[in-house]
């Protein structure tokens, strides 16, 4: 069991400091940064602050008002694990909890302000603590699911030069086999009760560090975080957060469309290496002063999910159109819900009558979003907005969203186009800063005037977004992006395989799922169909991330090519799609 089980009842009695951070002007001492100064911020009605640091000026304020009575009792952080495990964390505790992390980091680890670290964790509560310490350190931490294998985990540390590695003990042997490929990691800390020749204990460690740590006054354009994004071609890129994109812009998303005060209960099913957690389960939760509620579940099971929707006083309900398609298809009338009463969606496009189905059984809305690693939520269905079936909702603020041609020129309603915000003369402070070491691709995603996002689709004449579907090949199913060339890569390894193009197929259960026309070799030509697919398959899980693999795979004597010589990915998707 993980070592922060012990703390279900114990409340520590170290009090935090006050922040001590202001909003200067003229060199004018003003109050501390408040929610309604966050949420001005975001309106473009005051400007961004010097210096912000969000376990600073945001969770420490929140365990202030826990003392002074402003806030209600609930906890911070509410974990279970479905055996009988159970974690409760007030503000004040997530403070106190935080800083003993943040002193493993730069005491026994070495780690400086700037240093990068990568953060391997499944839904446990370290992984929360390990993100507010980096908060608290002026570390750039860098979320990674638990499904990535050697070869992903090798590509990130070389890229991002991490200085350290943050992991669970099923990550360990993917770790220890690249290595010696990793000169810039220093620090392999493992998260286990158990301990592990090379690493450090991070159990130890946290047993024995202090509780007492000052925050670092980070600058509201310093990096705080990175996430590794998927593309068609080539390798993921790294797209850097400062403090305040992450930490400040989602204080509108939270309030508006989670629909979140201080007295909810918000449970997002997202997993941990994608910037969804970040969004629903730490920035737009703690802006509000909500608790985040996490449920451990490994391997995703409707009977555990809506048993937990009725044992606990969830409010706020946010995972991927795929859980929903799941739930629908059960009985939902035969369980009563304990406090549900907001439903949100988003990662991938909602089914209308998925979301009609939902309300017909549970009498509950399911308002969908729509966004990206690089600029947050875009477009959603707010809380009091007219739902339109089958539409991403209307723009959320500050941004100002339209839909562009080839040229960077505004289409009008009911024109196909591609979806993009408007810069005016500075990128808005919650964009993502950069795609680390890649210039290039950082500037084409300016179009003209705009910022485009590479996803193509229509507005009506009410101002409400649908999505039309991807300008590149990314395939997202059940909310994870998967970029075709790396399955194509690793598809080509096995020597079966001469030539694959990797597309989007309809699913009705995941929106969409992996498909892979395969050219095969001479010597496989005449082999057992079902057999070679299972081996492709397997074969793919083990080089790359599991979700990645080819569900369907399509055995072809050629692919269609353009004058060129480039595959006509295209040709084979409209097939796929009956658009034929």
């Amino acid at each position: 069991m993980m070592i922060f089980f012990r703390y279900q009842t114990f409340r520590f009695i170290w009090l935090a400091k006050p922040t001590g951070r202001y909003l200067h002007k003229d060199h004018q001492l003003w109050a501390p940064l408040t929610l309604a100064d966050f949420e001005a911020i975001n309106r473009c009605e005051k400007s961004l602050p010097k210096n912000f640091n969000f376990a600073g000026d945001v969770l420490d304020q929140w365990s202030q008002k826990e003392k002074t009575g402003e806030r209600p009792a609930n906890p911070a952080l509410w974990w279970v694990n479905g055996k009988g495990d159970e974690v409760k964390w007030s503000f004040e505790e997530l403070g106190s909890l935080s800083r003993k992390a943040a002193n493993v980091l730069t005491k026994p680890c070495g780690l400086k302000r700037g240093d990068r670290v990568a953060v391997i964790l499944p839904r446990i509560p370290e992984w929360w603590l390990v993100n507010v310490a980096c908060m608290r350190t002026g570390l750039v931490f860098m979320p990674g699911t638990t499904q990535l294998r050697a070869k992903d985990i090798l590509y990130r540390l070389r890229a991002s030069k991490a200085r350290c590695i943050v992991a669970s003990e099923e990550v360990v042997p993917a770790v220890e086999s690249i290595m010696s490929e990793c000169p810039d990691l220093k620090t392999k800390l493992l998260v286990s009760p158990r301990s592990q020749n090379g690493w450090l204990s991070f159990q130890e460690l946290f047993q024995s560090a202090s509780a007492e740590h000052s925050c670092v006054e980070t600058g509201s354009q310093e990096p705080m975080a990175i996430y590794f994004t998927s593309g068609t071609t080539g390798s993921p890129k790294m797209a850097q957060h400062s403090q305040s994109s992450l930490g400040i812009g989602y204080t509108l998303c939270g309030r508006y469309w989670l629909d979140l005060k201080s007295s909810d209960i918000i449970w997002n099913m997202s997993d941990t290496g994608w910037i969804k957690a970040a969004i629903g389960s730490v920035f737009s939760s703690w802006l509000q002063g909500a608790c985040v509620f996490v449920h451990r579940m490994a391997q995703f099971d409707t009977d555990t999910f809506l048993d937990t929707l009725t044992t606990y006083p969830i409010t706020t309900l946010c995972s991927a159109p795929t859980v929903y398609r799941m739930l629908v298809q059960k009985d939902l009338k035969r369980y009563k819900f304990k406090k549900l009463r907001h439903c949100l969606t988003g990662g991938e496009p909602l089914n209308p009558e998925v979301l009609e189905q939902w309300k017909a059984q549970t009498g509950l809305e399911l308002y969908e979003g729509y966004g990206q690693t690089e600029v947050g939520i875009i477009c959603a269905n707010q809380k009091g907005q007219e739902i339109k079936p089958g539409s991403m909702g209307k723009r959320v603020l500050p941004y100002d969203v339209q839909i562009v041609d080839e040229n960077g020129n505004i289409l009008p309603p009911g024109k196909e186009g591609e979806i993009a915000l408007r810069l005016k003369s500075t990128r808005p402070f919650c964009f993502f800063s950069e795609y680390v070491d890649n210039p290039e691709k950082t500037a084409a995603t300016v179009r003209g005037d705009f910022y485009v996002t590479g996803d193509r689709g229509v507005m009506d004449n009410d101002g409400y977004f649908w999505f039309v579907g991807r300008a590149d090949d990314v395939i997202i199913s059940s909310g994870y992006r998967i970029g075709p060339f790396e399955v194509e890569s690793a598809l080509i390894e096995h020597p079966a395989v001469v030539e694959s193009a990797v597309v989007s197929s309809p699913d009705p259960i995941r929106g969409e799922v992996v498909k892979a026309f395969v050219v095969l070799s001479a010597p496989f030509k005449s082999s057992n169909p079902e057999k070679l697919t299972l081996e492709l398959q397997d074969h793919v899980k083990k080089s790359t991330a599991p979700y990645k693999y080819p569900r369907k795979v399509e055995f072809v004597p050629e692919l269609p090519k353009t004058i060129t010589g480039k595959i006509k990915r295209n040709t084979l998707r409209d097939h796929e799609w009956g658009r034929t």
